[in-house]
């Protein structure tokens, strides 16, 4: 369940290698930007304290190709389907813990809390089979116990294809475009009671939401956005500057205009 290697074939380690390769220059050929709330949640950056960071499943190539290496464990499902991506994200540099944020997965859930004293947590909170776009309590429940900020990421590509699974799972086209806006820090009360807890993970569902399908559209679309940056794999691409010195006020875009990410209920304030 943790992230200690599997007991698997030799087949499937080297398919984990090579899916892991051919996913880097896959998504290498992608044109990356992003839009922050506070660009310093970015995990490149050394931070006091960890972060759970939450995105759909389908767009999870995203992640795994551009920031890997950041001190972050990811939840996958135990299921044997997800064994080889399990493999891929060890050769991208995540840590994974096996599991589920459902109901029962006590497991998980204590194992995510033992990461989460020293590192980033990252969950798909639709997975491993839905439905898409629900979010499970877990992340909620794990930011209110152990006291970490959730950091959303609204992703979107243009005209992807789709794969015939119940997220819609997402294959980016080469040299295609892929945004994504990220929400600044949230924090989610202590010892909330279980109506609480539901009433902030319907707000952190409709704001995940909200930037997903503003992601989506601003990809499809092309349009200029101001304050975008351009993005690769570990650093920002700022005009010649090297960020990977972890010196985030050298590299400082433009923030979004000011606003409120609230997630006390289920209607937050949309994204401009």
């Amino acid at each position: 369940m943790s992230g200690k290697p599997l007991k698997t074939p030799l087949w499937m380690g080297a398919a984990g290698m090579l899916s892991a390769m051919g996913i880097r220059a896959w998504m290498s050929t992608l044109d990356y930007r992003v839009l922050f709330y506070d660009r310093t949640v970015d995990g490149i950056y050394p931070s006091e304290r960890p972060r759970i960071y939450v995105f759909w499943h389908e767009y999870i190539l995203i992640p795994l190709a551009l920031r890997g290496n950041c001190n972050l464990t990811m939840l996958l499902s135990k299921h044997r389907d997800a064994d080889i991506l399990y493999r891929v994200a060890h050769h991208m540099g995540f840590e994974c813990v096996r599991g589920s944020t459902y109901g029962g997965a006590t497991e998980a859930l204590l194992e995510l809390s033992r990461r989460g004293r020293y590192m980033h947590l990252a969950i798909t909170p639709d997975g491993p089979r839905g439905p898409r776009r629900k979010m499970a309590p877990g992340p909620v429940y794990l930011a209110s116990k152990l006291q970490m900020p959730l950091v959303l990421l609204g992703m979107g590509v243009d005209r992807p294809w789709r794969a015939p699974t119940w997220d819609r799972f997402a294959v980016p086209r080469p040299g295609s475009r892929a945004r994504a806006l990220v929400s600044a820090e949230i924090a989610i009360p202590p010892n909330l009671n279980r109506e609480q807890l539901e009433l902030r993970r319907q707000g952190v569902e409709q704001l995940l939401n909200d930037l997903t399908a503003e992601a989506e559209s601003w990809a499809a679309s092309g349009s200029r956005r101001p304050g975008a940056v351009p993005v690769r794999a570990q650093g920002l691409l700022l005009a010649g500057q090297d960020c990977s010195a972890h010196e985030p006020a050298a590299c400082a875009p433009p923030l979004l205009a000011a606003a409120s990410l609230e997630a006390e209920s289920h209607t937050p304030r949309r994204v401009a």
